[in-house]
């Protein structure tokens, strides 16, 4: 199996490509071992440096600590996805996770859909990932996972395409802010 990697804009996050299914249950970012029983989930956040790792439909985005280079750590993150696929397993995660949208406002469920629509994709293929959080009083706060979380372009992508985006689209929305 041949693992491809891409950078990401974030000098600090890796997108990890396995050519296979990652993820059956949508984009899920995961920051400590204790909140998985996935064991090349636990294995990749047990690697020195690794702080998180984002998994979305074909690829894992693995965010690392600035002091540690990737020469140290890419070789086994390879490694530890292809012993995972040569073990015979078609995808990394199958089970259903619960975002309930049944108590949000018809604007908070327009937001999510734009955000799901025109903004995810375009964040995604640099290995992140943007999630509603909450809106009030014209501010949209949204958390920025994988690649885009600590990346030193999110801040412009935020105000310029982000909340440029949804505020041509949806007039309550005054501001967008990461939380």
């Amino acid at each position: 199996m041949f693992i491809q990697t891409e950078t990401t804009p974030n000098p600090n996050s890796l997108k990890f490509l396995p050519g296979k299914k990652v993820s059956k249950i949508g984009i899920i970012e995961i920051t400590k071992k204790d909140e998985t029983n996935n064991e090349l989930i636990k294995d990749i956040l047990s690697i020195n440096g690794v702080e998180g790792i984002l998994l979305a439909d074909d690829f894992i985005s693995v965010n690392k600590l600035e002091k540690i280079s990737w020469d140290e750590i890419k070789h086994i993150i390879i490694s530890l996805m292809n012993d995972f696929y040569s073990n015979g397993k078609d995808f990394v995660l199958d089970s259903k996770q619960n975002d309930d949208n049944n108590d949000l406002s018809e604007i908070e469920k327009n937001i999510i859909k734009i955000l799901d629509e025109k903004i995810r994709p375009a964040v995604s293929r640099d290995g992140g990932d943007i999630k509603f959080r909450s809106f009030k009083d014209g501010i949209v706060r949204v958390q920025l996972r994988g690649s885009c979380s600590g990346c030193p372009s999110s801040t412009l992508t935020l105000k310029q395409g982000v909340q440029n985006l949804l505020k041509h689209y949806i007039r309550e929305v005054k501001e967008v802010e990461a939380i």
